[in-house]
């Protein structure tokens, strides 16, 4: 019964979420499941598109990557890059290419998507440069408002993605955000989109299940 109450209530506020963001010019649905959510994402890209990654751990979830790499997609990771040139020249290929994969770190009830970078090569490609955007966005990453976002990333996602990769910024062992001065830090720039950018197609999924952080 308490699944079944969890998945009713992730769907009602899945279905509200989706509302506001077709409200804000995306388009966008809900999915009740993981599989599902991998299952639209994979229709939607046919095998000559090149793909971009964000570095979303929520797409890593899925196994997206790989079911691309089979299908003979030609991807571009920064992930991959074995040092830091590369991952520059990937990042900037990933903002070039036909789809861009990514999730984002706060999505409000009233359809607004907030997100902070380290360089900003994420949230530059969310919002021009790629032909198409698919961003999948767990039900954890629901929040009221946009304070609410910016504390999202604060308390959890900049913490924990520092924690992933391994960079010892104080919020590491503090586990919330103390606005550090660190050449390290994550957290440098920080995007909010109010409405779908003009000129970019935008396809949001909603999954009700929690992904990345």
């Amino acid at each position: 019964m308490s699944s079944e109450l969890h998945q009713w209530h992730a769907e009602v506020l899945g279905s509200r979420v989706v509302s506001a963001l077709e409200k804000n010019r995306f388009k966008a649905e809900y999915v009740a499941t993981k599989a599902e959510a991998k299952e639209k994402i994979l229709e939607q890209i046919h095998e000559k598109a090149t793909v971009g990654f964000g570095g979303s751990a929520s797409i890593k979830e899925l196994g997206i990557k790989e079911a691309l790499l089979e299908k003979g997609n030609i991807v571009y990771d920064h992930a991959d890059a074995k040092n830091p040139e590369e991952s520059g020249r990937l990042a900037r290929l990933e903002m070039g290419a036909d789809i861009f994969l990514t999730s984002t770190n706060a999505l409000t009830m009233d359809g607004q998507l907030i997100n902070t970078d380290g360089r900003g090569n994420r949230v530059a490609a969310m919002i021009f440069g790629p032909g198409k955007v698919i961003l999948l966005a767990g039900i954890n990453k629901l929040v009221e408002n946009i304070e609410d976002g910016i504390l999202r990333i604060e308390q959890i996602a900049g913490p924990i993605n520092n924690k992933r990769l391994n960079i010892k910024n104080p919020c590491v062992t503090t586990g919330t955000c103390m606005d550090c001065d660190s050449p390290t830090r994550i957290c440098n720039a920080t995007s909010i989109l109010h409405k779908k950018p003009s000129g970019i197609d935008y396809h949001i999924i909603v999954v009700g299940e929690a992904l990345g952080f």
